[in-house]
């Protein structure tokens, strides 16, 4: 007697059921423990009364008992492993998980194990990562709609063709949406390109870039300067009135930008760069201009310098701006960046490409170098050749 109390206590303590059933699907044993798990005195589940009264319907109960009653007409089948819910005294839901197996030719024994835990977690975490997947939906779908409204501030690769006949504009954000801006200007007496990368990537930068999208305008358009030192200050003067007005702590965003103006009758370039440089291939050998050391936007306790650079051009000449996506990109076999020197490397074996061909060229190179690592921010190089 004392060895059954201990192991009456032991399935208690395991939660599990041991049934014995017979040919004819009678139970003839359960196991004290059904009091623990399921709220019934066992001899009450006796017979055909397991199947009734713990099913949460009589057809229910029936199915189970004919598949488990099937090992005796197939004796290759020797064991059973399956799960299913059981109704306590109370109304509740148990699962449990069954291996039934032969007991003698006559008899079935199941060892059921509760797994109403593991299933009701499996529950939360289902409905959990639906919650989440509409929730990403949604906040994807946010996102496209935020493509489709940075698109229509973008201007078209066309217009750069309309103003350079031979150029390209590589354009790859690292998210939906983009950081990185490019604007593209001509007057009577010159033609204006300008690479823009703002704070941030995503969303972030993309917000920033509808804000220098009203910035370069303002400045061009509306203001009509010319110089691009005298530009780089003016968006300087906007940018910090635009991201600071009614606030009362100061915002630390920022762009880096590239711009160049290009004389209509003389070729002549001129260049400002707010912590951007310019590169210009000319027979295969790459000349940097660098940019101020100063970028748009806050720069605690500095006073700016921007200066305008100039550069007569020759037939041929190759112009690039860029932001620091492609440089800053990890890859190659010790996963590190590609790096400036890299970058001047390629132009320098491209240059008598068409700029199409040219930014073939560069796109497989980028996409050869990362491989399977992510992109690294967003990226942007703009090509025109005299």
């Amino acid at each position: 007697m004392f060895a059954i109390d201990i192991q009456d206590q032991i399935l208690d303590r395991l939660n599990t059921l041991i049934v014995v059933l017979n040919k004819r699907g009678s139970i003839e044993y359960v196991s004290k423990s059904a009091q623990h798990l399921l709220g019934y005195n066992p001899h009450d589940l006796l017979g055909n009364a397991w199947w009734e009264i713990i099913r949460f319907s009589k057809p229910e109960g029936e199915e189970v008992k004919r598949k488990i009653l099937s090992s005796f007409d197939n004796t290759s089948i020797t064991s059973q492993s399956f799960e299913h819910k059981l109704r306590t005294s109370v109304g509740g839901v148990k699962w449990i998980h069954w291996n039934v197996s032969y007991l003698n030719e006559e008899q079935l024994i199941g060892i059921g194990y509760d797994i109403t835990e593991n299933k009701n977690s499996e529950r939360r975490l289902i409905e959990t990562n639906k919650r989440l997947s509409e929730q990403n939906k949604d906040i994807t779908d946010s996102i496209y709609y935020a493509q489709r409204i940075q698109k229509t501030i973008l201007q078209r690769q066309e217009q750069l063709k309309e103003m350079f006949s031979d150029s390209f504009l590589l354009y790859k954000p690292k998210d939906i949406v983009s950081g990185d801006y490019y604007w593209f200007y001509e007057d009577d007496e010159f033609k204006y390109v300008a690479t823009v990368d703002c704070t941030g990537h995503g969303v972030p930068g993309a917000m920033m870039s509808m804000v220098a999208n009203a910035m370069f305008k303002e400045v061009f358009i509306n203001r009509k300067i010319s110089n691009p030192a005298d530009i780089l200050y003016a968006l300087d003067e906007e940018l910090l009135k635009s991201i600071n007005v009614n606030q009362e702590t100061v915002a630390y965003d920022g762009m880096d930008v590239s711009l160049i103006r290009v004389a209509k009758t003389t070729n002549e370039l001129a260049f400002a760069g707010a912590f951007r440089s310019l590169l210009i291939v000319r027979n295969g050998e790459v000349m940097e201009i660098n940019g101020s050391r100063y970028p748009i936007g806050f720069y605690s306790g500095i006073d700016k310098v921007f200066e305008t650079q100039y550069v007569q051009l020759k037939t041929n000449d190759c112009i690039y701006l860029f932001t620091d996506g492609f440089t800053d990109q990890f890859g190659g076999e010790k996963n590190k960046k590609l790096k400036k020197s890299n970058f001047k490397e390629l132009l320098s074996t491209i240059y008598e490409m068409d700029l199409e061909e040219q930014e073939a060229f560069l796109v497989y190179s980028f996409n050869n170098w990362k491989q399977d690592i992510s992109q690294t921010d967003d990226v942007l190089v703009i090509g025109v050749k005299i």
